[in-house]
């Protein structure tokens, strides 16, 4: 095989970030902490990326009797653009030992209602007109390489700090105890930073970029107490603040486990696949309490199933310094009776350019449909339960991203 033109592609399947967080696939997954920096030749790497997502979801019909029962929607998509930030410095402290610092936003989620979906959330007394959250997370990973003779071994580990910020925005409606009809609650969420940890294994053969990798990451729990950061906001309907009170909650993101496979197959050519696991059941309802209010505990429901998420490309380098991927993803829908995270495939591509400074750019697009979906309405709206607060359907809708990354090595 040609040794230099499989060298080139050796990095190639870190192309397929743009492909991860292509769709908001998976629940809220988002970014994935670039590890794979951990491969790459050079003493000293340090990588910065980003990726932009416009998700195209929006409701095709809702059922509710405040609506005068099933109505073409006309509030457009819900669904929020997004950016997902990505960056990574490796660098080596012995022949065999590296580590590596990364960044990056592994969850996330962001919606806006209109006035349709709006009236029909009042069945349960607050109308949701908006919600959003982002984990951030920084992480210390090393990697330690024994020599095999034929091909390497390496123990990975490391850990990682995780934060949860959450908003969300109702509007009140007419007879709500306590509230004024018409005005609005701003919920917020701010846990500080949890500590997680990941930990895994791989083996390769650089001479024919041969690399199977397996890697665990530990779910966190987040349980944002009472203070500043975590406050339920009443205002009038013209605006007027009229109580800040105290919030406390406990959730749970979930544990995943990814086993990544490549290998070189032809001169200058490149196969790659994955599989990934995310225990999204772990996130069954959101817990919370607004102090000083009746009704407490609140829950934020989601009920979801555990989520596969399945990738498959090519890779061929086109020169030394110019190579190209194709892929396919699959990833599993997992909604059960809320939400309508549905099955979703994406299409993506990728191109790396190394500079004869010894840098590396890499540009990135995917499109991807996700499937159309339903769900019912909760019989007992004001009550926790299986259903949304009114039923919907949605149909096929696309996703669009592109990604950018430079990368620079001594």
């Amino acid at each position: 095989m040609n040794i230099s033109r499989l060298k080139a592609l050796l990095g190639a399947t870190a192309l397929t970030i743009v492909a991860a967080g292509a769709a908001q696939a998976g629940g809220f997954a988002r970014g994935t902490a670039d590890t794979d920096i951990l491969f790459e030749e050079g003493n000293f790497n340090v990588r910065t990326g980003v990726t932009i997502v416009a998700p195209q979801r929006g409701y095709d019909t809702i059922t509710s009797p405040l609506l005068g029962g099933t109505v073409k929607v006309t509030d457009g998509k819900y669904s929020e653009t997004y950016v997902i930030p990505s960056a990574a410095v490796k660098f080596n402290i012995t022949d065999d030992l590296r580590c590596a610092g990364t960044y990056t936003q592994p969850f996330g989620g962001g919606a806006t209602y209109g006035p349709q979906a709006i009236t029909a959330g009042l069945a349960d007394g607050t109308g949701t007109m908006s919600e959003k959250f982002t984990a951030n997370e920084f992480g210390a990973t090393c990697s330690y390489k024994f020599d095999l003779g034929k091909g390497r071994a390496w123990l990975i580990g490391g850990l990682f700090a995780q934060n949860f910020e959450y908003e969300q925005v109702v509007r009140f409606a007419p007879g709500v105890p306590g509230f004024p009809a018409g005005g609005t609650g701003t919920l917020t969420f701010d846990d500080k930073y949890q500590g997680g940890y990941r930990i895994g294994a791989a083996y390769d053969i650089p001479e024919i970029a041969l690399r199977a990798q397996v890697l665990y990451r530990s779910e966190i729990e987040h349980s944002p107490a009472g203070g500043t950061g975590n406050t339920f906001v009443v205002r009038s309907a013209g605006g007027t603040t009229l109580a800040t009170l105290p919030t406390n909650g406990v959730g749970t993101l979930p544990q995943s486990v990814e086993l990544k496979l490549q290998s070189g197959i032809a001169p200058g050519w490149l196969a790659f696949g994955s599989v990934k696991w995310t225990d999204w059941s772990v996130l069954d309802v959101l817990r919370y309490n607004i102090v000083g209010i009746p009704g407490n505990p609140r829950v934020l429901e989601y009920y979801w199933q555990d989520g596969w998420t399945v990738s498959a490309g090519i890779g061929h380098a086109f020169t030394d310094n110019i190579s190209g991927l194709v892929g396919v993803t699959w990833d599993q829908g997992v909604s059960t009776t809320e939400d309508v995270h549905t099955d979703t495939y994406t299409l993506f591509t990728g191109v790396s350019l190394k500079d004869k400074f010894g840098g590396e750019l890499r540009l990135g697009g995917a499109l991807a449909y996700m499937t159309s979906g339903s769900v019912a309405a909760d019989p007992t709206p004001t009550t926790p339960g299986p259903g949304n607060t009114f039923a919907y359907t949605v149909g096929g809708d696309m996703t669009y991203a592109v990604s950018a990354s430079y990368k620079v090595k001594w």
